[in-house]
């Protein structure tokens, strides 16, 4: 089996908060479907909830607390992304964008991301594609062409077999198939050398 790794960024509010249940529902399906494809998926799950005050002050600072550190480098060692923001005034959360903002500028490029978001009413439905397809095409991941809107209305009685777990399956597919396709990722060290000191001190 290929071991990959999956990080799953949550950025609901409340506990417990429909965007979490999403992202379980989410990571839990990929997980099947990679296994499927020979994939075992290792899942690690930011709650941007409880990095809040680091964010802000990483964003005052310009220097990430010990946590947040931690967050930030596990999504750029990641091979890919699920990404879950509630939806606040027809667009993502501010703790979410906030958090975005304090990801290194390369962190995401050509990396799969499966895009998902929450909101009170399907008037919303269109968040994905105006606010957090752009937001994420300006980052140069690699998005995936299927995300996963899902309104209260959404996790009713029928939500097990309804219209939310087609979205659910068929997003999750994708992400595996990608997944399983590519190499895995590798972080490079800004700091280590790429050349010996015998050829740096020729160029003295």
């Amino acid at each position: 089996m290929k071991q990959r790794k999956l990080v799953v960024i949550s950025s609901g509010l409340s506990q417990p908060s429909s965007t979490r249940l999403l992202a379980d529902q989410l990571s839990a399906a990929a997980v099947g479907a990679a296994a499927q494809l020979g994939v075992t998926l290792d899942t690690q799950v930011i709650e941007l909830r409880d990095l809040a005050h680091e964010i802000t002050d990483n964003m005052l600072t310009g220097f990430a607390p010990t946590n947040l550190k931690q967050a930030q480098e596990a999504v750029t060692a990641a091979d890919a992304l699920i990404v879950v923001t509630p939806v606040f005034s027809a667009s993502y959360s501010g703790l979410f964008k906030s958090f975005v903002d304090v990801l290194d500028k390369d962190a995401l490029v050509d990396k799969p991301v499966l895009l998902a978001a929450t909101a009170g009413t399907a008037r919303h439905s269109l968040v994905i594609e105006h606010a957090l397809r752009p937001l994420f095409a300006y980052l140069r991941a690699s998005i995936l062409p299927t995300g996963v809107f899902a309104a209260s209305d959404d996790w009713g009685a029928n939500s097990v077999e309804g219209p939310l777990r087609g979205r659910i399956d068929r997003a999750a597919a994708e992400l595996a198939r990608e997944v399983e396709r590519r190499e895995p990722a590798v972080v490079t060290d800004p700091f280590a050398l790429t050349s010996n000191f015998e050829d740096l001190l020729k160029n003295l």
